[in-house]
This record gives C-alpha cells, structure tokens and sequence, in this order.
C-alpha cells in the first residue's frame, strides 16, 4: 500500500521554483516583492502543526507558540531558498521550524526559571503564609528544573580551550 505524504515535495518544490523567479524579477526591476502563494502558505502550516505534534515537542502547552514562530521563521527565511541548490524545500522548511521550535521551548524553559526564582525571592522578603511555604519547600519539581537550567547556563558559559596560547607564538 502506498503512503500518501501530507505535503507533496514535488508541488512544493515547483511553485517556489515559480515563487523564486518572481522574487529574482522584481528585484531586477525594482518593484514590491511578490505575494507568498497560498499553497506554500498551507504547506508551511501543515508541515509546522505535524512536526509540533511529534513526540519531541507533543508535550508543550505553548504548542500554538510554536507553530506560530515556525511559520514566522519560514516566512522570513524563504527567500533564502535556493531551487538551484536543492530541490527539497520540505526539508527547508522542516529544519527552521524545528529550530523555531528548540528557540520558542528555550525561551519558555528560561521564563519559567525566572518566575521560579522571583517566587523564592519573594518567599524570602515577605512574610508567607504557612501553607505557601510548604508547597515551595516540597516542590522537587521546581528544585530539579532550578538546578538542570543552572547548570545549562554553567555548561554554556565554558569558554572554549584554546589550543595555542599567545606564549607559544613568540617562543
């Protein structure tokens, strides 16, 4: 039994060869840059909405966040499609809005650790009742977050080892 594909790579990669010669001639004379097809427009959030609901990136509550920036990021980037060097926009595609995804989960991880923090900075300068209290001292969840997002940071923040110093250029 054939598999259907929910976006056709063939079509696709025609109407952005149509698209990219449109673009290249308005540049030439001067004019506005043409409208986006519509059909490279649905593709775009078919492909988005079907890679937000892989398992990778199924679990997010910010899912339409996601998909919104993915589309956002193709939209921006598609000019940089080259039908001349690939011929695969799918996977162009695919590829930035996998990394629009990564961008919008990391912005959301680093917002939750900002609130996580303010809230123990609070609990700290104010008087709390009780009951806050011990949700906060019991909440491995938001400890285990606080320390893995921490040593992120830590991890990213290494400079990178060279491996010729200045001394041995001079030696």
């Amino acid at each position: 039994m054939k598999r259907t594909n929910y976006v056709n790579n063939k079509q696709l990669f025609l109407v952005m060869q149509q698209y990219h010669q449109q673009v290249l001639l308005s540049k030439q004379q001067g004019t506005t840059k043409p409208k986006i097809p519509d059909y490279v427009g649905r593709c775009l959030l078919l492909i988005s909405t079907r890679l937000a609901s892989k398992a990778s990136f199924a679990g997010y509550t910010y899912k339409d966040d996601m998909i919104s920036d993915g589309i956002q990021n193709c939209i921006e980037y598609i000019d940089n499609f080259d039908p001349t060097k690939s011929n695969n926009p799918f996977a162009y595609f695919t590829q930035i809005i996998k990394f629009a995804f990564i961008r919008r989960i990391d912005r959301e991880k680093k917002q939750q650790y900002i609130k996580i923090k303010n809230l123990e900075s609070y609990t700290l300068n104010n008087e709390v009742s009780a009951v806050e209290m011990r949700q906060l001292e019991n909440n491995d969840a938001n400890d285990l977050f606080v320390k893995t997002f921490e040593n992120k940071l830590t991890v990213k923040k290494k400079p990178a080892k060279s491996s010729n110093t200045i001394t041995e250029f001079f030696v």
